[in-house]
C-alpha cells in the first residue's frame, strides 16, 4: 500500500459522504481511508459502512482531542509508506491522487502539500471565504499557491508526509490550533525537504458562515502568537500584516469619524472653510478603504466571473485580515506582553 488518507471527523457526516464518493472515482487506486472519528455527538459511521464495500476503508471512533491527536490516532493504524492528511470538508477531484504521484516520481521529497479552489457548488458565501483564503491581495500568498511571499509549509488540509518521518518527529503536537505549522516547522528545522505540489488541489468548504470563520481566523491568529513563542525565528514580517492591517482599519474609522465630528463642531460654531481640513480627512480615510475594498471586488469579480461572489469577497476579505489581526494583537498583548501561558478562543464551539 503506498497511500493512506487519514481524515478525522468531527459531527460532519454529510461532508464525509462528499469526500467519500470524490474517492471512488480516483485515478489512482493505490490507497487505503482511515477515518478517525474524534468524539462527534453526529458520527459518521453510517455513511462510512455504506462506502466499506467500495472503499478500502476503515472507521475508527475515539473521545475527543482535536484533530492533530485524531490525526496520530490514524497514521499508527495506517499501513501506506506516505500518509495524506486531509480535511473531512474537502472533496477530491479525480486525477488527485494522479498528481501526487507524479510529483513524487519526478522529484521524491519527504513532505509536501497543495492548493485549494472552491468548487461550483459552493454557496457565494463560501466561494467568497475561499476567495480570501487564496487570494494574493490577503494572506493567500502564504497559503499554498505559484504566488508566494514565505516559504511554503504543509497545511493540514492538504499535506502528505512519508510515514517514516511522521513517526520519526512523533507527528502532530497537542495544539489545537496551528498544530499544522507546528509540524512544518519541525519537518523544516529536522532537515527535510518540503515542497509545493501545484496540481494536487482539493476542493475545500473551509466554513460556511462568517461568523464561523472569523472564529477561525481569529484562533490562527492567537496561534501564530503561540508558535512564536516556541519558534521565535518562526516570525515572519509577513505574518505581521493581519495586524497591521487591522490596525490601519481602525485608524482609518477613527480619523473618518472623527472627521466629520468635527466638520459639525465647526458648523456649529459657524466656522465655513475651516470645515474643509476635517473633511478632507474624512474624505481621504474613506478613499483609502474604498480603494483596498474596489481592489478585492475587482479581483474577486475576475477570479469568480460573479458579482455577488465578489461582493461578499470584499467582506470576506476584511473578515479575514482583521479576525487574524486581533487574534495576533490579543495573544501579543497576554503572552509577550502580561507574560501569560499558552490560550485558545472558541475552544469549545470552534465547529459549531
Amino acid at each position: 500500500m503506498k497511500y493512506s488518507l487519514i481524515i478525522p471527523v468531527f459531527n460532519r457526516p454529510d461532508e464525509v459522504d462528499e469526500l467519500l464518493d470524490s474517492l471512488l472515482h480516483q485515478k489512482l487506486k493505490d490507497f487505503e481511508v482511515i477515518i478517525v472519528e474524534d468524539g462527534s455527538q453526529t458520527p459518521c459511521r453510517d455513511v462510512c459502512y455504506r462506502y466499506a464495500s467500495q472503499l478500502p476503508l476503515r472507521y475508527f471512533m475515539k473521545e475527543n482531542s482535536g484533530p492533530g491527536q485524531s490525526r496520530n490516532y490514524g497514521v499508527e493504524r495506517a499501513t501506506g509508506d506516505y500518509v495524506l492528511i486531509l480535511d473531512s470538508d474537502v472533496v477530491l477531484p479525480e486525477g488527485y491522487l494522479q498528481a501526487v504521484d507524479d510529483e513524487l516520481r519526478r522529484e521524491p521529497c519527504d513532505a509536501f502539500g497543495g492548493p485549494d479552489r472552491a468548487a461550483d457548488t459552493f454557496t457565494p458565501v463560501q466561494k467568497a471565504i475561499s476567495y480570501s483564503m487564496t487570494s494574493f491581495f490577503t494572506t493567500g500568498g502564504i497559503r499554498g499557491g505559484k504566488k508566494k511571499l514565505d516559504k511554503f509549509y504543509p497545511r493540514s488540509f492538504n499535506m502528505g508526509i512519508r510515514r517514516e518521518v511522521y513517526n520519526k518527529l512523533n507527528g502532530f503536537s497537542k495544539m489545537r490550533f496551528g498544530e499544522d505549522i507546528d509540524f512544518s516547522i519541525r519537518i523544516i528545522k529536522s532537515g527535510f525537504k518540503t515542497r509545493l505540489f501545484p496540481d494536487a488541489w482539493v476542493y475545500h468548504k473551509r466554513r460556511t458562515d462568517f461568523r464561523k470563520f472569523w472564529r477561525q481566523v481569529f484562533n490562527s491568529g492567537i496561534a501564530r502568537i503561540n508558535l512564536y513563542k516556541k519558534y521565535p525565528d518562526s516570525l515572519k514580517l509577513v505574518h505581521l500584516l493581519p495586524a497591521v492591517f487591522t490596525v490601519g482599519v481602525i485608524l482609518l474609522t477613527l480619523m473618518f469619524l472623527g472627521g466629520l465630528v468635527g466638520a459639525f463642531v465647526m458648523f456649529q460654531m459657524g466656522y465655513g472653510m475651516e470645515q474643509a481640513l476635517p473633511l478632507a480627512i474624512s474624505a481621504l480615510s474613506l478613499d483609502m478603504l474604498a480603494f483596498y475594498a474596489a481592489v478585492i471586488f475587482l479581483d474577486a469579480n475576475c477570479q469568480t466571473g460573479n458579482l455577488w461572489v465578489a461582493a461578499l469577497s470584499v467582506r470576506a476579505a476584511f473578515t479575514q485580515l482583521m479576525g487574524y489581526g486581533c487574534g495576533f494583537i490579543k495573544a501579543w498583548w497576554r503572552r509577550c506582553v502580561l507574560g501569560k501561558d499558552e490560550f485558545e478562543a472558541y475552544k469549545r464551539n470552534f465547529y459549531k
